[in-house]
């Protein structure tokens, strides 16, 4: 009761001026939504969307200027302008960002290990290249649908094929390469070398999980190229570079190590998933973080790479590096040529449209995995190779860079892929 007088008495404040007209009956009406008060004090009362249950919200008339009112003719405030056009310029910004995510994360580590090789180092040190390729599986697997696997015994003739490209087919590039002659000798002998050595251990299936390809395909020829790699490695190494030179591989710590690093995570993930079927929604409604993940492990592989190679890389001329340099990016354009026409002269002679060569993901699968090589276990050669072949550290130079230009073409590839999906798709609608 003492809360209504003392509302009354503000509402007559200030006092009335005597007036000849007629007195108006002194009552106090409320509406629904707002308080009959006068306007210099309260606004209307806002509900919230933010609560269940309406709740009145006063806002105190500001000192100078109008009101800051909401759905009714005040003035606006005048940060809305500088909002929308912060949006408008956010907006593509974040598209752009979206859409070539694994190339911005692969150029920025490389230039991160250009400006600042310690981190880098440090993390090499620490054995963060193992985790990330673990990582990349753990994904791998934990994305794994069943289904997809069924898929991978469908394609069993596109998959042998991949296979026999990374290790018996792709390594006879080397005898090409050989015969350019640049100084150090040692870049072309370790860019030859780099010929022979199997796909790569998780840029390749990252890569076809990103375009919708048969990732289950894409491992299987990843992890059987590397296993099998561990005994057929050496034979193409001295066969077609050492011509008869003995070469040692540590075959049992290779096998281990690609046990431990490429099964073991797959295997955990594909269990995870499929003992928990709120983890396996889960991963399926967050597939694109998943694979942004993924991509993000990847990049850390060259930003490592690129540190620990900077010190060597500025002994070397810049132009005999750019030679070198250019010679790889031209040696995986050949590859991914080679792999492309063969597949789809194969879909051809197999049956066309009804050929599993046909099959859009299966030949994605195929030309991405089958034409990039492994830099791990090359370097892993190389430090069993003690000096048979020259100087080491120039040995794996450019195969570092060859490992790094082929993931960043891949991945362009891989968008102007998606790109392509995505005209088709509205193309369609239309």
């Amino acid at each position: 009761m003492a809360v209504a007088v003392a509302l009354r008495n503000l509402a007559r404040w200030p006092p009335a001026v005597p007036s000849t007209a007629a007195p108006r009956p002194r009552s106090f009406p409320f509406s629904a939504n707002t308080i009959g008060f006068s306007a210099n004090f309260i606004a209307p009362i806002v509900y919230p969307p933010l609560f269940a249950e309406p709740r009145p919200v006063l806002r105190l008339a500001r000192a100078v200027g109008g009101f800051d009112q909401v759905g009714g003719s005040g003035n606006q405030s005048s940060e809305d302008p500088v909002s929308q056009k912060a949006s408008t310029w956010a907006e593509p910004l974040l598209d752009f960002v979206a859409t070539n995510f694994l190339p911005l994360a692969l150029l920025s580590g490389i230039a991160l290990g250009l400006v600042n090789p310690t981190p880098g180092c440090l993390a090499h040190k620490l054995s963060l290249s193992g985790f990330s390729t673990c990582g990349i599986f753990f994904i791998s697997g934990i994305m794994l649908h069943s289904r997809e696997l069924g898929a991978a015994v469908e394609a069993w003739p596109a998959g042998l094929f991949g296979l026999g490209s990374i290790l018996l087919i792709t390594p006879f590039f080397s005898r090409l390469v050989v015969q350019i002659h640049l100084t150090p000798p040692e870049l072309i002998t370790g860019l030859a070398a780099f010929c022979c050595m199997p796909t790569t251990l998780s840029s390749g299936v990252a890569l076809t999980q990103l375009v919708g390809g048969n990732s289950a395909l894409a491992l299987a020829m990843t992890v059987l190229s590397n296993l099998l790699g561990i005994l057929i490695v050496p034979f193409s190494l001295s066969k077609l570079i050492g011509a008869g030179a003995g070469i040692s591989v540590p075959t049992a710590q290779l096998f281990k190590s690609l046990i431990m690093m490429l099964l073991v995570p797959l295997v955990i993930g594909k269990v995870i998933r499929d003992s928990s079927k709120s983890v396996a929604e889960y991963v399926d409604r967050n597939r694109r973080s998943f694979s942004m993940i993924s991509a993000i492990l990847l990049g850390l592989v060259p930003w490592m790479q690129v540190s620990r190679s900077r010190s060597l890389l500025l002994t070397v001329k810049p132009a005999i590096f750019a030679i070198a340099v250019g010679m790889g990016i031209l040696l995986h354009f050949i590859l991914l040529a080679f792999n492309t026409i063969a597949v789809r002269s194969l879909s051809v002679v197999s049956g066309g449209d009804q050929s599993v060569f046909s099959k859009k993901e299966n030949l994605r699968a195929v030309i991405i995995v089958a034409s990039q090589k492994t830099l791990p276990v090359l370097v892993a050669v190389v430090e069993q190779l003690q000096g048979a072949f020259g100087e080491s550290g120039l040995l794996v130079l450019p195969c570092v860079a060859l490992h790094i230009n082929q993931i960043i073409i891949d991945s362009f590839l891989v968008n102007w892929w998606l790109r392509r999906d995505q005209i088709s798709a509205k193309s369609k609608e239309v």
